[in-house]
């Protein structure tokens, strides 16, 4: 029975172990984390067609590329057809490697193509890079 129980405890040991150090690595990477928030301006007409290719395609593109998706916006008073998001990445050369991946899979392309065929969704883009502060709920 002593057996046992050391073993229990030793993988209980082993266990919170490598949480707690799983978890203080996770909370170092999140402090550090790399923010961009982006905000595209669709063309006359084209807003429900950029949401539709962000709801079907490009969100599940950048979490495969490792961005980390915080949110997507709209202005309640839209007259300037803006769709604003929010992503995250560990650092400024991982969003650059993730920008990269996305850009070059064939999957985006096709995406792009096909919602492109009809004409350009967007007529502009701004980007803006940010960092948490000490007091942000998100960092």
């Amino acid at each position: 029975m002593l057996k046992k129980t050391n073993t229990f405890t030793a993988l209980l040991a082993a266990l919170f172990v490598s949480t707690f150090f799983g978890l203080e690595s996770a909370r170092a990477e999140e402090k550090n984390r790399y923010f961009e928030i982006r905000t595209y301006y669709a063309n006359e007409g084209k807003l429900d067609a950029l949401k539709a290719r962000f709801r079907d395609h490009t969100v599940a593109l950048f979490k495969k590329h490792g961005m980390t998706n915080i949110g997507y916006w709209t202005p309640v008073d839209n007259k300037e057809n803006k769709l604003v998001y929010i992503l995250a990445y560990p650092n400024k050369e991982a969003r650059k490697k993730a920008w990269q991946g996305f850009i070059n899979d064939p999957v985006w392309k096709k995406a792009y193509k096909a919602s492109t065929k009809d004409g350009r969704l967007v007529k502009k883009i701004e980007n803006e890079f940010l960092s948490g502060t000490d007091f942000s709920a998100i960092k």
